[in-house]
């Protein structure tokens, strides 16, 4: 059966946990008027992109109110909700996690930590290491997050273990002066990252892929914003018209794997 899927891109303020998930709960809100099955919001939606030694109380646990208030929104609907954290790492000493949590019918069906950590983000996060499909909607999916753009292998094992589709949460802060924001061309950049590597990973493995990306301007960070969904031929079947907060609802059509 077909997939209708939202992909937001939206403000996700650093440590402002409750007004981040308000706008969540507009959006869910948004999505059950559209009869929408899967609703994919950012990498760190909940908690926002936060330096971990500077925003403590914004670090979760898996069992945290507000990871329970935002699996909670996925109760008595059938819907699939997924959305971002920093997640505690409950292991002493270890650094957190980049988490993406997934909600259906008021249960956490399942997480993914984000597994390709590099650059800046280095010295203040811990690389996840498990791999899995997910059902929620009785049609098999991965979760990545990200850098994980750049990890082609994440893809080709979400292939080989049958997923139809990868929802690919993302958060790429953009370089440069907040006052001199050229929007445009920071938009434009992580589009054309898309195009070019998730449809070449679309397209080896047979597998459509969505994104949802942050928006806008937070308290010291931009983000291009981009919702786009890629074929299994890697065209760029859908995408936002630009970094604008909002929602672009896709259908992932039935077809079957090779």
């Amino acid at each position: 059966m077909p997939v209708k899927i939202g992909l937001v891109q939206m403000v996700c303020e650093k440590a402002a946990i409750e007004q981040n998930l308000q706008i969540i709960q507009d959006y869910v809100n948004q999505a059950l008027s559209q009869n929408v099955e899967i609703v994919l919001f950012p990498e760190m939606s909940i908690t926002g992109y936060i330096n971990p030694e500077k925003d403590l109380d914004a670090i979760l646990t898996l069992s945290s109110p507000a990871v329970k208030r935002f699996v909670e929104m996925s109760r008595g609907h059938d819907m699939t909700l997924l959305a971002g954290i920093v997640e505690r790492n409950p292991q002493p000493g270890g650094k957190p996690f980049i988490t993406q949590l997934v909600a259906h019918q008021g249960q956490l069906l399942g997480y993914y930590r984000k597994i390709t950590i590099e650059g800046d983000e280095t010295p203040f996060f811990d690389p996840g290491h498990e791999l899995e499909t997910i059902s929620g909607t009785g049609s098999p999916f991965g979760v990545t997050i990200c850098a994980d753009i750049n990890n082609p292998g994440l893809f080709e094992e979400y292939a080989r273990f049958g997923a139809r589709f990868i929802l690919e949460a993302a958060a790429p802060g953009l370089y440069g002066s907040q006052a001199e924001r050229n929007w445009e061309s920071g938009y434009n950049w992580w589009k054309g990252e898309c195009e070019t590597k998730l449809g070449r990973y679309a397209r080896e493995n047979n597998i459509y892929i969505a994104v949802a990306t942050q928006a806008g301007r937070t308290r010291d960070e931009d983000f291009p914003g981009g919702g786009y969904l890629l074929g299994p031929d890697g065209t760029l079947l859908a995408a936002t018209e630009d970094w604008s907060p909002g929602m672009l609802i896709v259908t992932v059509p039935d077809f079957k794997m090779h």
